[in-house]
């Protein structure tokens, strides 16, 4: 039977497919197939700067938090350098230590995903602007057809916030607080908590880079 072109049947949204944990995270698929496995601990010994850690739930519209998601971050080092030869920041040392770059899932039975790195330094962005610091984040998840890029700024940053670049692109004031994430200093280690938030009240702000 042919179809009335007026009406079109909604499908099934792509996901991310079946071989996204045991392709891209395959020990906590349970798979050791690896030598070196990607992982979420971004910092040694030898790394400049505050070890943090960040930790988070991704969270679908239903208000859900989804245990299958997969995110990657990227950043800058303690002095506002990435390890990477399209850096020319003039300002900063690059850190042989620190690659700036990790990957996980969050956990089938929690949710919770975490990653241990190091507090980055300011960025210096388009037109020499400086950047507050951040973290870039990228997740996938099923039902995303294209991985979601957005980024995770310190609350105990307010000053370097409120001039921030990206932040003040956002028109709608009371929505560059989902971008900001919570300090706690009650264990050895400060913990920044980020929620991602897919859609619904207090959605994440997400950039099409």
């Amino acid at each position: 039977m042919v179809q009335s072109l007026d009406y079109l049947k909604e499908t099934a949204s792509q996901t991310a497919g079946p071989y996204v944990h045991i392709g891209l995270i395959p020990k906590q698929a349970g798979f050791d197939i690896f030598e070196n496995n990607f992982t979420n601990i971004l910092a040694d010994e030898n790394t400049r700067g505050e070890r943090i850690i960040i930790e988070g739930r991704v969270i679908d519209g239903t208000g859900t938090p989804l245990r299958d998601a997969l995110l990657e971050i990227w950043q800058a080092n303690a002095d506002g350098r990435y390890n990477h030869e399209l850096d020319r920041q003039n300002s900063g040392k690059i850190d042989e230590d620190f690659r700036g770059w990790g990957r996980t899932g969050t956990d089938f039975d929690t949710a919770l995903y975490r990653f241990e790195t190091i507090k980055p330094g300011r960025v210096s962005g388009r037109n020499g602007m400086d950047m507050a610091p951040h973290i870039n984040f990228w997740i996938v998840a099923r039902g995303i057809n294209i991985g979601l890029n957005t980024r995770m700024y310190f609350a105990d940053e307010q000053d370097a916030n409120a001039a921030d670049p990206v932040l003040n692109l956002i028109e709608q004031k009371t929505r560059r607080k989902t971008l900001i994430a919570d300090r706690d200093d009650s264990g050895p280690i400060p913990v920044y908590r980020f929620d991602i938030v897919l859609q619904g009240d207090g959605e994440t702000v997400f950039f099409d880079i």
